[in-house]
């Protein structure tokens, strides 16, 4: 399928796209998977991160989650013999 784009652009706006080749068919198409793909991550994001709120209990604090980070190290130091 193919279709034909009419954009309403500033003047200025179309004269740089058009100088770096963004105005061109391959580029237009390009900027729209990438878009299209930005925006299905981002809609995941969210429903990831909604799922996780919905998740009982109460949030870790900064002091828990340094925490486990200095507890998860001093068990890898351990287990590497690198202290």
């Amino acid at each position: 399928m193919s279709i034909t784009l009419e954009l309403d652009l500033p003047e200025e706006l179309a004269s740089e796209a058009a100088s770096t080749g963004l105005l061109e068919s391959g580029s237009i198409s390009t900027l729209l998977m990438e878009e299209i793909r930005r925006r299905k991550s981002a809609a995941e994001l969210q429903s990831i991160l909604s799922g996780i709120r919905s998740l009982p209990g109460e949030p870790m604090s900064d002091s828990d989650i340094q925490s486990e980070i200095n507890l998860l190290r001093a068990k890898r130091c351990e287990s590497e013999s690198r202290c």
